[in-house]
């Protein structure tokens, strides 16, 4: 049978039964945490109402519940599910980067960064702190800000990072625009942590900026010492 006659011969649950979970497409998935649609829509249809909620796959784990009860057939409980569903895969993402030995580049960090604030709509300002072997301790989202403002205690990140033994910091925040040149402010701000850093005696390991799928680091481009 050809792969078409299969898609129409057969519904989502029957299919990945069948074939496996890994062979449904982005619709069909969705479908079957809908269970079905309502009278004149099915549930693929209406899979295909929430897929269009966002441009593309990377930023649907940022839909609201609002967005989503705001369509026809999608109730409070049924979009509460679905939220779950993308939570629990951003923090299967945040638990494979944590289960990572060392990190010694910014490369493999930056889809489980990207899936967690590189889509945002608004500037988030993380940090990573690390111990001397470059093991990823914790991670924490310092601030939360309007687009393109973004301030965040110094004071408070090196409070933490002696709380939890930290060595080393990381620096992450997000340019919701998807441009990821730092600004004169980004600039500043990394060498405000720089010089906070060798006070305390903690490293700052990088600077890593964010958004829609791409990365700067301030490592990388030689603009935080080795």
């Amino acid at each position: 049978m050809k792969v078409k006659e299969i898609e129409k011969a057969e519904r989502p649950r029957e299919k990945a039964v069948k074939y496996g979970i890994t062979y449904l497409q982005h619709r069909e998935l969705i479908a079957i945490l809908l269970r079905s649609g309502y009278k004149g829509k099915s549930a693929l249809e209406l899979a295909d109402e929430i897929l269009k909620l966002r441009p593309n796959l990377s930023t649907l784990s940022h839909v609201s519940l609002e967005e989503l009860i705001s369509l026809k057939g999608v109730k409070r409980a049924k979009a509460l599910e679905i939220l779950a569903c993308f939570e629990l895969s951003r923090r299967m993402a945040a638990a494979r980067v944590e289960k990572k030995i060392t990190i010694q580049s910014p490369k493999n960090l930056v889809q489980w960064l990207n899936m967690e604030i590189g889509y945002q709509e608004q500037e988030h300002f993380m940090i990573l702190f690390l111990n001397h072997k470059n093991e990823l301790l914790t991670y924490k989202d310092m601030f939360i800000g309007l687009e393109n403002s973004c301030n965040v205690s110094v004071k408070e990140v090196f409070t933490y990072a002696l709380r939890v033994n930290a060595s080393k910091i990381m620096l992450v925040h997000n340019h919701p625009s998807g441009h990821v040149e730092p600004s004169k402010e980004d600039i500043a701000v990394t060498r405000r942590f720089i010089d906070a850093g060798k006070i305390c005696g903690i490293e700052c390991l990088d600077h890593l900026i964010v958004g829609q799928n791409h990365y700067f680091s301030f490592k990388e481009k030689q603009m935080i010492a080795s």
